[in-house]
């Protein structure tokens, strides 16, 4: 019997929430309205999470283009009724919650009035794990004496940790980067799920001998190994982990919170986290996940992609991947797509497959194989390749380069300082274009990040124009109907 977690010094695990951010992002393309996280937010607060991520990512955008909501104001609600749990938020370094690199400008605001808002912890990642891209919002999140969390994108050269790019030694190096950079805590961020369990345990065995710091861990249960991982990861002395309750847990996102606090309980690793009160929390977000349940993927049996175990790419991308083929009616070309994806992600340096470069990698390989390779090429690919994202892991194919750069506006020599030092200032060309459209700075910040939703936003905000019904979200009234209706219809038959 392996009684190592039944004897030693008592080692609580901790756990963050992401219920109320990642969990609905995941699972329901972030459409949880902050009218259903109310009645529940309080007792959440009881619960004696670490953390709850109730931000960042995609909320900013979906809440102000689909929900209608001001996404500050979300933070400043659920202030009102969490007042002991802090708020951690999902930050892509100088993309901030949007999907380019914005001007140092923009950055430092958006990160003061987040901090203003409430946020308390900055979950800080780069898509290409490219630090220089931290600079400016590190400074503003420590000058507001805010935790800045440090984040490492976990991604594979082959199936296990190791090969040329990602092995043991890259991760150490980056870890000792984040220390030095003065971070409170590292995050070990495993957006596509693929992670192996022992890897990840002899990550963290080698990662506590060299840094000092608490390690976070983060997976998506996409692969269907997220519980292994943890379960390792919290023999290895993992401090944190990502968990969403039941309902929001599992298929692309967390593993679920309840059956990891019954697995260690009376261990010395035991989260002392009630679960009795877990349930009941869980009952809640059933009764109102009915309203979101037209974003649910349903189109295979498995709740687990265990094509991700061969070809890495994250859910969010194959839902991507899975829409352009559909609109160019070449779904059929699929297969040919991830295998293209895997060449092309090479060529382009190996970036990490997360948002951005997920997106960026994703479009030019379905570009690639309806039109051939590098006939049509994304402006966003060009910019990646200048180096307007960062530096890759690996530099880009010589040849791939410079057909891509021919005929580049902004010439065919890469750039190889800091991105954002290669950005104009763009506050106040925003501020002149808003106009009095934008009444203070987190109106402007909307749409500084977002111009063309970001006005419309504004405007249904502000009165001007009125909101169109789709931006209303559905009901439990209208579920229920809906149900009535499909029973009459199935009596009929």
């Amino acid at each position: 019997m392996n009684d190592f977690l039944e004897q030693g010094p008592k080692n609580p695990i901790k756990i963050q929430d992401n219920t109320f951010r990642d969990g609905h992002q995941s699972l329901l393309a972030t459409r949880m309205r902050t009218e259903d996280m109310i009645p529940i937010a309080e007792q959440m607060d009881s619960v004696g999470f670490w953390a709850m991520e109730v931000w960042g990512g995609a909320t900013f955008d979906t809440m102000h283009r689909f929900l209608g909501e001001d996404p500050f104001d979300r933070i400043r609600i659920l202030k009102k009724y969490i007042k002991n749990t802090p708020f951690s938020m999902l930050l892509r370094g100088q993309n901030l919650v949007g999907y380019r690199n914005y001007a140092d400008d923009v950055a430092r605001l958006f990160v003061d009035k987040t901090s203003e808002a409430g946020m308390d912890i900055f979950r800080v990642f780069d898509a290409l794990n490219d630090f220089r891209n931290f600079q400016t919002v590190v400074e503003r999140i420590r000058a507001n004496g805010k935790h800045f969390q440090g984040t490492i994108c976990y991604s594979l050269t082959e199936r296990r940790m190791g090969g040329d790019v990602f092995n043991l030694e890259y991760y150490l190096n980056k870890a000792r980067e984040l220390q030095d950079m003065g971070a409170d805590t590292l995050c070990l961020k495993d957006m596509a799920g693929i992670m192996a369990p022992f890897d990840i345990a002899k990550l963290i065995t080698e990662l506590k001998k060299v840094i000092t710091m608490p390690i976070h861990l983060h997976t998506h249960y996409t692969s269907g190994m997220a519980s292994m991982i943890y379960l390792e990861a919290i023999k290895a002395g993992v401090d944190i982990i990502d968990t969403c309750l039941a309902p929001f847990a599992l298929r692309t996102s967390q593993p679920a919170v309840e059956p990891i606090v019954a697995t260690l309980n009376g261990t010395v690793r035991d989260s002392e986290l009630n679960l009795n009160l877990l349930l009941e929390l869980g009952d809640y977000i059933e009764s109102v996940a009915p309203k979101y349940r037209d974003h649910l993927a349903s189109h295979k049996m498995s709740v687990i992609d265990t094509g991700v175990l061969a070809h890495q790419v994250p859910g969010g991308m194959i839902s991507n991947l899975v829409s352009q083929l559909r609109d160019a009616k070449a779904l059929d070309r699929l297969p040919e797509v991830y295998k293209e994806v895997a060449v092309t992600r090479k060529e382009l340096g190996m970036p990490p497959l997360v948002t951005p470069t997920s997106q960026i990698v994703g479009v030019q390989s379905v570009l690639n194989v309806l039109f051939g390779r590098y006939k049509m090429v994304t402006n966003e690919v060009k910019d990646l390749v200048y180096g307007l994202y960062g530096k890759t892991p690996i530099p880009v194919d010589e040849e791939v380069r410079k057909k891509i750069l021919k005929n580049y506006k902004r010439g065919q020599t890469p750039i190889t300082g800091r991105a954002a030092d290669y950005l104009e200032p763009e506050l106040e060309a925003a501020r002149r274009k808003v106009g009095d459209l934008a009444k203070d700075d987190f109106d402007l910040l909307i749409y500084a990040i977002y111009p063309t939703t970001g006005e419309q936003f504004l405007k249904w905000k502000h009165g001007i124009e009125e909101r169109p019904p789709d931006v209303m979200a559905k009901s439990l009234e209208d579920v229920k109907k809906e149900d009535e209706a499909l029973e009459e219809a199935r009596k009929q038959i």
